[in-house]
């Protein structure tokens, strides 16, 4: 049985706060229990691996009071938290604090999604004094490999200098979750366990994962690692996890120690204002400006398929023990079968692994 792994003592991050009960009453009354939320695709890096490709403003980006008004939504059909991604990067986003501020206000909890690059002290205590979890963009314990995932030069300086204000803030605290947002790669392989082990002994959520074959991945195939290596570091993360720090948990994918849940409880709300399931999901089911995200949400025959995952899976997840607690990714299914419903072909219980 998988089991998540919350950092001892600190506020569980990313969507592993919700029970099964939770998850199971939201989807049988057709309900959310969080919104995921980009506000804007400009961005100061150029992430070798990111989704969106983010840089420029789209054009036509959502106002705030469009996301206010989204947001009132979400919270009407029972969601109690949003999940700012940014799309490009938050903190560019002109209206980021009134944002949290309007997310707090209504009594939503808020989890912000950052690179970490632009956080300085005043950001930090501006987080902390919101009650907002923050999740840093950390993928390497040395400038070489943090600045060439990021595409930008002095990254990893900003980062660390990002980091240093949380930490003067008072995260990660019982009220205030810190995590790293890690993609695992070829560039960084190796060195994985030490940065899992640096967010453990620091009482940071890890958040590691494998990367989708979507946006700039997709031009940089090199980064790729085999699903027989993802297997290998999976478990060697939770043979660390269980020895060191006494927490136990499955290995599968896509999160080393989470299992994704998203699709049954979530969406994701693009800058323009396009509804996809998630961010590996690159299916537009609707649009805020033409649909109210109820009606969306009700209608959606995507978004029903996918709430209803483990029965509507298809190939050898179907049938893999573990179906009812892990659907794979469905980011990666789409991006390299072209179908949603596909049994992930970069997990190692499947031994269908496609190229890139």
């Amino acid at each position: 049985m998988s089991v998540c792994c919350k950092s001892r003592g600190t506020r569980p991050i990313a969507g592993l706060e919700f029970s099964r009960e939770d998850i199971q009453a939201a989807v049988l009354s057709g309900r959310l229990l969080s919104l995921e939320l980009e506000m804007t695709h400009a961005c100061n890096l150029c992430c070798l691996y990111c989704y969106s490709e983010a840089g420029r403003p789209l054009d036509g980006e959502l106002t705030l009071g469009e996301i206010q008004d989204v947001i009132r939504q979400a919270a009407a059909l029972g969601a109690r938290k949003i999940v700012v991604l940014g799309g490009g990067e938050p903190l560019l986003f002109a209206e980021f604090a009134r944002l949290v501020e309007f997310i707090r206000y209504n009594r939503l909890a808020v989890e912000v999604f950052t690179n970490g690059t632009l956080i300085d002290e005043a950001t930090a205590q501006f987080l902390y004094r919101h009650g907002a979890s923050v999740v840093v963009k950390r993928n390497a314990m040395n400038t070489a490999v943090q600045d060439a995932l990021a595409g930008v030069p002095g990254t990893f300086e900003r980062v660390e200098r990002g980091l240093a204000a949380l930490f003067k803030a008072g995260y990660p605290d019982a009220e205030h979750g810190l995590g790293i947002q890690t993609i695992i790669c070829s560039l960084n392989y190796e060195k994985i366990p030490q940065l899992w082990s640096w967010a453990r002994r620091h009482g940071i959520q890890p958040y590691f994962e494998s990367m989708t074959v979507q946006g700039r991945a997709s031009q940089h195939p090199e980064l790729l690692v085999s699903a027989a290596d993802l297997e290998r570091m999976f478990r060697r993360l939770c043979e660390l996890d269980r020895e060191a720090f006494g927490i136990h948990w499955t290995p599968q994918p896509p999160l080393a120690g989470a299992r994704c849940a998203r699709h049954l409880f979530s969406m994701l709300v693009r800058a323009n204002g396009d509804i996809w399931p998630c961010v590996g999901v690159s299916i537009a089911v609707g649009n805020v400006r033409q649909q109210r995200l109820g009606e969306i949400l009700h209608t959606d025959p995507v978004l029903h398929d996918l709430r209803n995952i483990y029965t509507t899976i298809k190939g050898k997840c179907r049938t893999c023990e573990l179906n009812g607690e892990c659907y794979g990714c469905r980011g990666s299914a789409f991006q390299l079968t072209g179908d949603y419903l596909a049994s992930d072909p970069r997990c190692w219980r499947n031994g269908t692994e496609m190229a890139g």
